[in-house]
């Protein structure tokens, strides 16, 4: 399918100065260009959408309304809860529901998982890592969405890492299966995926529920 839109020498040189008056790197300029970030800024040109994704914002609202008053002193995720969808995508393939999760941080720092076949070898393919993953305690979404309301939860531990949430798989606005992550980008926490037919390397373990 041909490109429908074509930027002009013009609005290429505004954007080029645009990015040296900013700071920006070449490797934060190709990680813009990725994945569905650009999609999110078009939300806030447009008015649809703050710095957190109106939609999931209104999520994690909802989740919060239904906790039970212990969530003054505890932080208790709903894992029962249907998922965030972001915008544009098409649906939940898969999601795996269950009880409230309590969070302890500490006791989830390490509670991570790498398949042998991702510490031997650089890539496996990610629709042989979800055969592998079939009968482990994964964190679905909900917990992604949780954190991200809440990043002082997060285990410092995971920075660097690409954090993934095999309890809820998307298919995204292409049809394409894919997984959400969390990851730090030197600045704050937010949101990647990968798609199972990509290649999964070391540095994206899946996230568990802590024993």
């Amino acid at each position: 399918m041909a490109d429908t839109f074509v930027m002009s020498a013009r609005q290429a040189a505004e954007l080029d100065h645009a990015f040296e008056r900013n700071g920006w790197t070449p490797a934060e300029v190709k990680q813009l260009s990725s994945g569905g970030l650009l999609a999110d800024f078009r939300q806030v040109l447009l008015g649809n959408a703050t710095i957190i994704d109106r939609q999931r914002f209104d999520h994690i609202k909802a989740l919060a309304e239904a906790m039970i008053p212990q969530l003054k002193t505890e932080h208790l995720i709903d894992l029962d809860a249907d998922p965030f969808l972001p915008n544009g995508w098409k649906g939940v393939e898969n999601h795996q529901k269950g009880d409230q999760l309590t969070w302890n941080k500490d006791a989830q720092k390490d509670a991570l998982y790498l398949s042998e076949r991702q510490k031997q070898s650089p890539w496996l393919k990610g629709h042989e890592l979800r055969k592998e993953l079939g009968k482990k305690p994964v964190l679905s979404a909900n917990v992604l969405d949780y954190l991200l309301a809440h990043p002082e939860l997060i285990p410092e531990e995971w920075k660097g890492k690409y954090v993934f949430f095999w309890g809820t798989i998307y298919r995204d606005s292409g049809d394409d299966l894919c997984v959400r992550c969390l990851c730090w980008d030197g600045g704050g926490w937010r949101w990647g995926l990968s798609w199972l037919g990509s290649d999964w390397s070391g540095y994206s373990p899946a996230a568990l529920r802590a024993s």
